[in-house]
């Protein structure tokens, strides 16, 4: 559905060969501004952790992303678009906050933080970077729930430095 505005501003003039012009608003546009509105909101939050002391922040990039989850309740997001490399922006998820806040335990700076999914193998890797050398991996399974639902199950982990690695217990599943 398509809702249509006025663009811009159009002086009237009487007789003028010219029509007004009209442009319509697009759930495509209506879309990018909700994208752009949520990019913004998350953009001063450091992947989240400046989030969790502050709960009006929470509540209004909460209502962002459930007004974005509202203009696209009718795509399919579990198809193949979904397949790509993702750069984590910004998240409540407890344990990859905690990582993040204390690489300075690596000796390091958390680097990008990545989400890797593959909906064809069925794979979901998340990596949280500590360079120069330093990797945490968890592997995953997913299986398509819905349209818009992609269950995982996490089946391996491991911490890795430049010349070490230690293994971990994988645990979870959503």
């Amino acid at each position: 559905m398509a809702t249509c505005l006025p663009f811009g501003t159009i002086p009237f003039k009487p007789h003028s060969p010219r029509p007004a012009k009209i442009t319509c608003s697009s759930t495509t546009a209506q879309s990018q501004l909700a994208k752009q509105h949520l990019l913004s909101l998350i953009s001063d939050q450091d992947r989240g952790l400046k989030t969790q002391n502050n709960p009006l922040k929470l509540t209004s990039i909460v209502s962002a992303i459930d007004d974005l989850a509202a203009l696209g309740k009718d795509s399919i997001t579990t198809g193949g678009s979904l397949s790509a490399t993702w750069r984590l922006l910004w998240t409540t998820e407890k344990e990859q906050l905690f990582i993040i806040q204390n690489a300075s335990l690596f000796g390091t700076l958390t680097g990008d933080v990545l989400q890797v999914i593959d909906v064809e193998q069925r794979v979901l890797n998340n990596v949280i970077t500590f360079p120069p050398d330093g990797v945490f991996f968890v592997r995953s399974d997913i299986a398509v729930a819905s349209k818009q639902r992609v269950n995982f199950k996490f089946t391996s982990a491991v911490l890795r430095g430049k010349n070490w690695e230690i293994p971990l217990p994988p645990f979870g599943q959503g």
